[in-house]
């Protein structure tokens, strides 16, 4: 036996998400898998899915998609910079802020919307 440790074939895909920081904790990236917010190579991904160098990943946060192409393997959280090591980040620009629609949002307390309001925020919305 050598004293190094050899580097991992494939690692696990909840640990990895964990590990390039693109979530908080693990039971969170868990989740994301679990929920179909993760897509490796265009598939739809467990979090037990084993992912090697060279594969595609697409995370969807909140409203945004990043893809990221996997660089480096680790089951280890580290530093920011050492995360920043295992991928590269393939995801288009944001759009500007004037790209993006304006939606109302009512104020806290203000009640129930009436028939007419809940019509007119829908079609601001574009669902109407």
């Amino acid at each position: 036996m050598s004293g190094e440790a050899q580097a991992p074939e494939g690692v696990r895909l909840d640990k990895w998400l964990w590990a390039a920081r693109c979530y908080k904790t693990r039971s969170i990236a868990s989740d994301a898998c679990t929920a179909g917010h993760v897509k490796v190579n265009g598939a739809a991904a467990k979090p037990s899915k084993t992912i090697r160098a060279g594969d595609e990943v697409v995370v969807r946060i909140e409203q945004h998609s990043r893809i990221l192409v996997v660089l480096g393997l680790s089951e280890r959280r580290g530093p920011a910079e050492t995360a920043r090591l295992l991928y590269e980040d393939r995801s288009p620009a944001p759009p500007p802020p004037e790209a993006r629609p304006y939606l109302p949002v009512r104020e806290r307390g203000a009640g129930r919307p009436s028939k007419r309001e809940r019509r007119d925020i829908e079609a601001l919305r574009g669902r109407g």
